[in-house]
């Protein structure tokens, strides 16, 4: 089969071309420093934007690490690279992909764990980005990669545990074949938002993924346990911080996924019966378990304190909101609030639709919400515009809603 190019292999609506294996077959996976240097200087010597893609352990490890590094560009072909051999020294790639542009589908994913081994890209493509703001409604690879180029590609990998080593044959496949028309795809994809004058938009937007800061740490973490809603009194929930953070020390120590560790159907039914005694604790379906029988001393051990805890020490069982309350609540709280937000709902949905976008693309909810629940002094175009670029709205974004929402943060109920 001849390498894929950047034209469709059929025609819009016909029968995809299954892509099962790469053009070139599946290179061997670079494990020691001497073939990392003979593959960053291909890299290096060859041109044009580079396919870039990490797999990961997500379910698996507590760390979100890469254990399998991707890249594909035009006259280099294919490199699949285990940064956990190499101990994650991936120096020679970082002067090899220095300056070059990286391509990647659903970038936010990847670029931690990239920059955790060094690499950081001079500019961005993302692939499924760029799809969103060309008005596809499905954006996932696979999907994208068949309407557009004509290819069915093989798939049925993503969730694995990519931290087993070796890793199979099938697996590999897998990876390579998601870096292998991601470069068609944004030939492709590029040439769509020119035509449809968004280029500039998305050239805005890819830069805002790269130079986007690292996510703050969530406050109180434990409190997005699953089924914590059942939960009422400052005590049980005691428990469940307690729990929650013997658990996650013990996930983070082993790098083990957390839910691995104890699921949370079985933290919420230790936190809400409160066994006493290994006998109690033992006889709850989980615990029962050889493992959790090893552990059983540690999970008391964090009921006890919980259950020991001054009253001024138990949690809120309503913390503190940070921003608007839920938006359901808004016409009790502040009718004027509401008005104003459903006022500019309907006005960025106009706009969204006048330019085939998604609205959460045009302007961030959240931004909006924050908005129209408490407008700035200035609620002229101008000072809006100003609260949107303060906010992280891009220039175009701003260029297309502050006068709307000028307009809606006048409205009353």
């Amino acid at each position: 089969m001849n390498a894929p190019s950047a034209e469709p292999a059929e025609p819009t609506g016909s029968n995809p071309v299954p892509l099962t294996e790469p053009a070139e077959g599946v290179p061997p996976v670079v494990s020691d420093p001497e073939t990392l240097r003979q593959v960053a200087a291909a890299l290096a010597g060859a041109d044009g934007p580079i396919a870039v893609d990490t797999e990961r352990a997500s379910g698996y490890r507590y760390s979100q690490r890469a254990y399998l590094v991707q890249l594909r560009r035009e006259g280099a072909g294919t490199v699949l690279i285990d940064p956990v051999a190499l101990n994650g020294r991936l120096d020679p790639l970082v002067d090899a992909l220095s300056g070059a542009e990286w391509v990647l589908h659903a970038a936010s994913q990847d670029l931690p764990c990239l920059a955790e081994l060094g690499l950081r890209p001079g500019t961005l493509f993302d692939t499924e980005l760029a799809g969103r703001l060309a008005g596809f409604e499905r954006v996932a690879l696979g999907t994208l990669v068949e309407r557009l180029l004509g290819y069915r590609l093989e798939k049925g990998h993503g969730a694995a545990d990519w931290s087993r080593r070796p890793l199979p044959a099938d697996w590999l496949n897998y990876a390579a074949l998601d870096v292998e028309l991601l470069i068609p795809l944004r030939h492709v994809l590029e040439r769509e938002l020119r035509n449809q004058g968004k280029l500039d938009w998305a050239l805005e937007e890819f830069e805002a993924v790269r130079l986007a800061p690292a996510p703050r740490p969530r406050q109180e973490p434990w409190r997005r346990t699953s089924g914590i809603h059942r939960v009422r009194t400052p005590r049980q929930l005691a428990a469940v911080r307690a729990l929650w953070e013997a658990r996650n020390a013990i996930a983070r120590e082993r790098d083990i996924a957390p839910g691995r560790v104890l699921p949370d159907s079985a933290l919420m039914e230790a936190a809400t019966v409160n066994p006493r005694t290994h006998g109690e604790l033992l006889a709850l379906p989980v615990f029962r378990g050889r493992a959790q029988r090893r552990l059983a001393s540690t999970w008391l051990a964090a009921l006890r304190l919980a259950s020991q805890l001054p009253k001024d020490q138990l949690p809120d069982p309503a913390p503190a909101h940070e921003g608007p309350p839920p938006v359901n609540r808004w016409s009790d709280k502040d009718p004027d609030a509401a008005a104003r937000l459903a006022k500019a709902r309907a006005a960025l949905g106009e706009i969204a639709q006048r330019h085939n976008l998604p609205v959460e693309n045009l302007l961030l909810p959240d931004l909006v919400r924050r908005t129209c629940w408490q407008p700035p002094a200035d609620t002229s175009p101008t000072g809006v515009a100003e609260v949107l670029r303060a906010g992280g709205a891009r220039a175009w974004q701003v260029a297309l809603t502050s006068e709307v929402l000028s307009t809606a943060l006048r409205a009353t109920a």
